[in-house]
Parts: C-alpha cells; structure tokens; sequence
C-alpha cells in the first residue's frame, strides 16, 4: 500500500494489449495487496487490504469468502506448526493519517470460516512508527528461516526505510530486546525467501493507487545474512535503491506489487501478486499468479502458458510427439541438391492436414516421439477449457492435432493415445506447468482408474509414456515450439 501516487493520463497505446491473451485468474479475483497464498484443509485462501479476502477450492476459480478482523491494509499469512498467523497494518501510508502506524500479528487454527476451530487470538503490536522516524510501519511480511526455524518479519514503504524484526514463532510475538535493522530504500510491500544458501528481499518499486496509471513493478536483491546487506545483480544496495526487476506490466495487466512465493513442490514454483489495473476488467486490481524461474542464481517472473499451435518436444532428445502414422512424403526434384544455372527458384509449399488426414486411421491414434519435420501429424493445438477448474494460475487444457477435434488422452495403462475426438473427459484435460529452469511438466487430470498422479514423460529417446514425475531428469521435462 502506498502514500505515494503518480497522477497523469495513461496512453492509449495500453488499449491496444487488450486483445493480448494473458492468463488471469477467474471469479471474484478483485483485491489489492494480497497476502502470500495458504493452503489450509484442501483450499487456497488470500487476504487483502480493507479486510476479507478470497477462497479457491483449485487455485484457478476464486471466491470472496476469507474473513479476518481489523481491516487495515495489505496483510499477510504464514503456517507454523497448528497456527495460522496474520499480520496487517493500521494507520500509516500516508492515507489521511500521516505515517504513524502499528503492525499487528494474531492467529487462529484455521482459515476456514465455517470451522469450529476458526477464530482469531491474541492480537499483539510488533512494530510501529510514530509519524516523524524515517520509516512507515505498514506492509508486513512474515518469513520463516528453513535453515534455523527462526520467524522474521519486514515492513515499510518509500516514507523512509524497510525494515526487519525478529519474532517468536510459537506466540507471533517480537523477540525481547530485539531491535529492527534497516534493509532497503525506495521500496515497499516486501517479502522474502530462501534459497541456495542465499536470503532474497523483493520488493515492490513505482507508485501504486492509480489505477492504469500506476507503475509498481517487482524488484529483488539478495544476502547471505537475513539482516542484510541486500545487493543486486549490478552490485547496488537495496539501502541505495538497487534491485533487479522480478515483474512487471503485461499487456492488459498494469502495476505489478506484493510477492508472494507459492511453492508447489517438484521444482514448480509460482507466485502472487495483484496488478493494479486490468484493463479487461473495468481496470479494476485483481490477483494473479503466475511461474517463479530461476536462472543464475536470481529469480524471474514467467508467463502462463497461453493457447496457441505447437510443437511438443522432449527436453531429454528434442524429438517431437506425434502421431503413430504412416508418412507422407512431400515431392521434390531429383536434383534436390543443387540448381542447374538457368533453373528457377520458387516457393515449396508446406505439407497441410488435406495432404495426409485421409491416410490416417479412424479411430485411437496412438502417439510417439519422432524426428522434427514441421510436419501435420506433430502439429498440436492446445486450447483452455471452460467451466471444468483449473490448477494454481492456470485453467486446464485440451491437446489435439492442430485443425482437427483428434485429442490427447491419458489411459488406464500408463500410456498416452488420441481419441477421434474431445470430450471433456477428465482424462482428456491437461495440467501444464512451467519448472523453475523455464522447460514444463504435462500431468493429466485425472487417469483412468486411479488416484496417483502421473506425469508425461519420455521413455527412452522415442517412446512417451505416464509415470511419477521426477524433478531431476529430463525425461519428464518438455519444451513448446510455437508455430
């Protein structure tokens, strides 16, 4: 939440990214300043400024729902052994009421309304400022070190410093006699994680509260000390104003603010985060989540897979998934080789699906990886499907042959084959997540007959099959080629 705002006209040229295909997140998605996403009893919950928040049973489809006391602004969540500890701010922000504020923490067993063991506890200050320090006690963010289990929290604006506290993670409490350490500058609603020996502070840089016209974008820096000093790629303090840029504008969606890390496991992580303005949704802030990449040692915001005609092609050999038919060749000269000097040189068409659907059988196709050829066959069309859910910041999706209903399907036998055409049978429906190092994991639905999870992967250098999805070899990792 921020005290500052950049006014003036936005540009007309935002309109034009209207028709841009972004993925945003569906149903009542209108929040500002979300709190890193929790799961709690098989649903996702975020709170945001103003109180309440939504509730997703499946990470895609949001609700409003989500309740916690004092309103205030820009909260955050973090689970701890059988707590759930809420942070958020009152005062401050320069919202009428200067920038003296305090900084609350409480818990409950549960973020489930409806529970029996739902209820707030506890509510406590853990830090504050009195409207002359340099320093603007709001934007709150919980951390819990995996390497000690020790509990910290940042906070602050661009009205002077971030700043970080440590706190007891069995009570929520501030450490006695523990004093807040300055980490940044020209930032706000932090956050941070760990990883590989390394801790990162993100934080939000721009103005906020503008609508269209505000330009929050997510910057990062890292130490090996929780306490600091955080320094960028380029060697800049975060206390001089350093930072790498994480995300930003995209397309449609305006003002990028408020990290939350969403890790699923198996080398797939995400994030949150609102967008100031959706210029599809009358421009109003709405939740977004989408991949976290890494890639040297620094985090990257990615892009949800969007709809479009691909190749499928296998990390592990870089052959491509295809359908199990005869080939059809495509004419050339004898002299394929070489140009007699007074021989003209003209265009060879590409082999369409009218060349070769008529040689193909009628019923189940099954499917391999073969050698690329840009050929119909290995042509495939993936396309979001409609009231079915959807997965953490994307819907599911169908795989069929690029100009035909012939689709992908997942089978009781571990295998993978086409059926003549889609259904939205469950096991025709795919998860498609993009890996921390920028290549994707293909996981069905649902396969027949079972409960497990499985996973596309390559058997061999020609051979795809289902089994459990292993992070560590490239037989279960996949690239699109978009054609």
């Amino acid at each position: 939440m921020k005290s500052r705002i950049l006014t003036g006209a936005v540009s007309i040229l935002l309109f034009l990214c209207l028709s841009v295909p972004v993925v945003a997140q569906e149903g009542e998605v209108f929040i500002h300043d979300p709190s890193t996403i929790t799961l709690c009893d098989g649903k996702y919950y975020t709170f945001g400024t103003g109180g309440g928040g939504l509730i997703s049973n499946d990470g895609w489809i949001w609700r409003r729902g989500a309740e916690r006391p004092g309103g205030g602004v820009a909260p955050d969540v973090i689970h701890i052994g059988d707590r759930y500890y809420v942070t958020y701010a009152k005062g401050g922000g320069g919202l009428g009421g200067g920038h003296a504020s305090n900084v609350y923490v409480m818990w409950t067993k549960t973020l489930d309304p409806e529970s029996p063991d739902f209820g707030f506890k506890d509510e406590i200050i853990v830090a504050s400022s009195d409207g002359e320090e340099d320093c603007d006690a709001i934007d709150s963010a919980f951390l819990l070190d995996p390497t000690d289990g020790r509990l910290w929290l940042t906070y602050g604006t661009y009205f002077g410093f971030i700043r970080i506290v440590e706190l007891d993670p069995k009570t929520g409490k501030r450490i006695p006699g523990n004093q807040a350490v300055n980490i940044a500058i020209d930032c706000e609603a932090t956050a941070m994680m760990y990883r590989d020996g390394w801790y990162y502070l993100l934080g939000t840089h721009g103005t906020c509260c503008d609508g269209p016209n505000s330009t929050y974008n997510i910057r990062v820096g890292r130490s090996k000390k929780v306490t600091g000093p955080y320094v960028d790629n380029m060697g800049i303090p975060m206390l001089k104003g350093g930072g790498k840029l994480v995300a930003a504008a995209n397309g449609p969606l305006i003002g990028a603010g408020h990290f939350g890390l969403l890790d699923l496991g198996d080398g797939v992580q995400k994030f949150s985060c609102h967008y100031e303005a959706d210029l599809r949704k009358s421009g109003l802030s709405v939740l977004s989540i989408q991949p976290l990449l890494w890639k040297d040692g620094w985090p990257v915001g990615g892009e949800n897979f969007r709809e479009g005609t691909y190749q499928i092609l296998s990390e592990r050999s870089g052959y491509v998934l295809e359908l199990v038919v005869d080939f059809v060749r495509m004419p050339r000269t004898t002299r394929w080789f070489r140009r007699q000097n007074d021989e003209p040189v003209k265009p060879v068409p590409p082999q369409t699906l009218d060349d070769v659907v008529n040689e193909w059988p009628a019923g189940k196709i099954d499917v391999r990886m073969g050698d690329f050829m840009v050929r119909p066959h290995q042509k495939w069309t993936i396309t979001p499907v409609d009231s079915v859910g959807g997965y953490p910041g994307s819907p599911f999706f169908k795989i069929t042959i690029s100009g035909t209903d012939r689709a992908l399907a997942a089978t009781a036998d571990l295998e993978v084959v086409t059926v003549p055409a889609f259904t939205g049978d469950p096991e025709q429906l795919w998860r498609i997540d993009q890996l921390i190092d920028g290549t994707y994991r293909i996981m069905p639905k649902v396969v027949p007959n079972t409960k497990e999870a499985y996973a596309l992967m390559a058997v061999g250098a020609r051979t795809p099959t289902l089994a459990k999805f292993d992070p560590e070899s490239d037989n279960s990792r996949w690239n699109f080629k978009m054609q």
